[in-house]
């Protein structure tokens, strides 16, 4: 009888990992000290919020360098549902490096009456803990739990300008397209679920190879994630909401949905494709080819009308959306183009995140003197802000893809997963790309020939002062995308390390 109990308990009761667990566990900690803080100090001690939840971050980030030393070790948890291997380490030391530098930018940029309030921080942190715990999701019903935790204080952040109809109207476009797409995905989820008979990803898998008759509902199940998950990494058809979205949150929220929001959906992607629907690339190959071509096309074509720069980036951040879509769409059932198109897809999002925050970065900086964010404002900059001009032109140079700025890494990385993949519409889809770098690359360097050719617009060349936390943020990111430019190895040998189902 005690041998029954025993059992039964030890079958209700999930064995946890705590030191997996830590980052999750320390960020959750954090969120908690930093609501008693701003709940009971006074409005005059309030400053030493921002210290906390960057100081909480950092040490967020501690126990990966511990898990990471330990090898190959994977760490599974709850049946398989909740798993810590290299691909859950790389994406969470992204996802916490992401968060602060978002927190440099963040520091004095709000409004002296806003900045020191700590549910901005609160929401910051509880969107950053959602990212976290989706990079070690390996489970239908984690995935979604970690998808509306990321996004729902994001609806929030994107409004925190209340007084501001611009950012009032990015709240609500974000929220109601968000809602949107949740439901489509949850219902694909649910097909899948009740074709397969289970929400672990690696059980799907087998049950897809096993049970063949089940392709139909699970290809109509394929269809309706992606669709979801389209809308929330702005891929086209599905990106109308991006835009407006951008122009209208603050300038680090903007940063913070372009880069940590958007590279999420994907991890939740690349573990969906690469581990539970590996075998049924018949069904989500096609759609993928189509999402990455008019991706590609449509963002980098509106861009180049564009005179605003935060919706010139927007749209950009919708075109680099697409080159990312195209290792998915290559990627077959050969083992050695599945390899390359995830390691692809993985160094793509790693310096897509460095180069796309140098430059919202910049756009900070010298909209705090210039007050507008019409891509004229920058003209001349290089007259009185040479160093913000020199690295603003990196992070343009690494978005268009040009060496030594890391980009052009990204690029090759992409390029190669075409080649190794070597089918006839994986090559016309690297023409598709290439004929879009081209095209990007007259809007990239359209702002850089205004910085360095352009008068002023004003004759106003008073010399921008950069906050300390700002010229912390500018220096890592630019440090990030010229190393990565310069030893793309380390890069490309980290990307494979992290790739699903070595």
């Amino acid at each position: 009888m005690l041998a029954a109990a025993q059992a039964a308990t030890d079958f209700v009761t999930p064995k946890l990992d705590y030191a997996a667990l830590a980052p999750e566990m320390i960020l959750t900690g954090v969120i908690v000290v930093v609501l008693l803080l701003d709940l009971f100090l006074d409005e005059t001690q309030k400053y030493v919020i921002p210290s906390i939840a960057g100081f909480g971050i950092l040490t967020a980030a501690f126990p990966l360098v511990f898990l990471a030393v330990q090898g190959d070790d994977v760490r599974s948890m709850v049946g398989g549902a909740y798993v810590s291997d290299d691909f859950a380490l790389v994406f969470k030391a992204l996802f916490l490096g992401t968060g602060y530098v978002v927190l440099l930018m963040s520091n004095r940029y709000i409004d002296e009456g806003d900045y020191y309030k700590g549910e901005y921080y609160v929401m910051l942190l509880s969107s950053l803990l959602g990212m976290v715990v989706m990079s070690s999701s390996r489970d239908l019903i984690s995935i979604f739990v970690a998808l509306e935790l990321l996004s729902i204080p994001a609806y929030l952040l994107a409004g925190w300008r209340k007084r501001d109809l611009k950012s009032n109207e990015a709240s609500l476009k974000y929220y109601l397209l968000g809602v949107l797409s949740s439901g489509v995905m949850l219902y694909g989820m649910s097909l899948i679920f009740g074709a397969a008979g289970t929400t672990v990803l690696e059980d799907i898998s087998a049950q897809l190879v096993s049970v063949p008759q089940l392709d139909k509902v699970i290809a109509i199940g394929i269809f309706f994630v992606v669709v979801g998950f389209a809308f929330k990494v702005s891929a086209v058809p599905f990106h109308f909401w991006a835009p407006d979205t951008y122009e209208g949150a603050p300038t680090p929220v903007t940063a913070f949905l372009s880069v940590a929001s958007k590279a999420a959906g994907f991890v939740a992607l690349l573990q969906l494709v690469f581990i539970a629907f590996l075998s049924q690339g018949d069904t989500w190959a096609p759609l993928f080819w189509v999402l990455a071509a008019l991706t590609m096309t449509v963002g980098n074509l509106v861009a180049l009308r564009q005179t605003n720069i935060v919706r010139m980036l927007a749209y950009s951040s919708v075109a680099q959306a697409g080159y990312i879509l195209v290792p998915f769409a290559v990627a077959g059932d050969e083992l050695r183009a599945v390899q390359s198109a995830q390691t692809a897809a993985i160094v793509y999002l790693l310096i897509y995140s460095a180069m796309n925050l140098g430059a919202f970065a910049i756009v900070l900086a010298v909209a705090r003197k210039t007050r507008s964010g019409e891509i004229s404002s920058f003209g001349g900059l290089f007259q009185y802000a040479p160093g913000l001009t020199v690295v603003m032109t990196v992070f343009l140079a690494s978005l268009a893809g040009v060496p030594p700025a890391g980009g052009w890494f990204a690029k090759f990385a992409v390029f190669r997963s075409v080649l190794d993949a070597g089918t006839g519409w994986a090559v016309a889809l690297g023409v598709i790309a290439a004929v879009n770098s081209v095209v990007a690359a007259f809007y990239y360097f359209n702002v850089a020939r205004e910085m360095w050719i352009n008068p002023v617009p004003d004759e106003d060349r008073t010399p921008i002062r950069v906050p300390a936390a700002l010229t912390t943020a500018l220096g890592l990111t630019v440090a990030v995308v010229l190393v990565i430019g310069v030893f793309p190895g380390l890069f490309a040998d980290l990307g494979n390390a992290a790739s699903l189902g070595r």
